[in-house]
């Protein structure tokens, strides 16, 4: 297996560029200004200049503007993660740049998301919560996740609750395309720690 791993919500350059030093795939820079992860355009196009070659920059949104997006692309990110309700339409004049989140509540969740299956490279499976739109640290239904991996056409990276202590038995469970981690590898909210994602890449590349 080669799980593709994420680390998402990276808003310091040191930090940024152990975890790519560590063996990470991907680094997911948050444009949701809620969130409080949420990164300036011009701090993440600093620290994506000074990322590696093939090492990804992956922008989350929520809900934006075409515009922001725009915006996001100048600084160069890579991949666009779209973890609102974006519309099919929406998706689609981004692609194939895009990966779509979905927070799976029941099995009529994947039904749905069929349809965004032409104008998406990847399905990002998250943590269903009335109070937000991720980044919760709360555990995903795997056997809904599970179902998703078998149901699309589309890989399937698996989100929500991940940590160095679970990532382990998520995999076998769900046996994902890739793996995406944030509030798993922290010390508090946004505050990221390099040990914890040293054991969470770790983890991943043992199995």
């Amino acid at each position: 297996m080669n799980i593709k791993i994420k680390i998402c919500g990276l808003k310091d350059i040191d930090i940024a560029v152990k975890t790519c030093e560590l063996g990470a795939d991907a680094i997911g820079f948050v444009f949701a200004k809620k969130s409080v992860r949420y990164i300036e355009f011009e701090q993440a196009k600093d620290i994506i200049a000074s990322l590696p070659c093939f090492v990804q920059s992956v922008g989350v949104f929520v809900n934006p503007s075409p515009s922001d997006v725009e915006k996001a692309l100048s600084c160069g990110i890579d991949i666009l993660q779209f973890h609102g309700d974006e519309s099919v339409e929406f998706c689609k004049e981004f692609y194939p740049r895009v990966i779509k989140a979905i927070r799976i509540k029941n099995i009529e969740d994947i039904e749905f998301f069929r349809q965004y299956e032409d104008v998406c490279r990847a399905f990002l499976v998250d943590t269903y919560t009335k109070e937000a739109y991720g980044g919760t640290g709360k555990v995903a239904d795997w056997e809904l996740s599970k179902r998703a991996v078998e149901s699309f056409s589309r890989p399937v990276i698996l989100a929500g609750g991940l940590s160095p202590d679970n990532v382990r038995e998520a995999i076998s469970k769900v046996m994902p395309y890739g793996v995406d981690v944030s509030s798993g590898v922290e010390l508090s909210p946004g505050k990221k720690d390099i040990a914890l994602i040293d054991k969470f890449i770790k983890t991943v590349r043992a199995i």
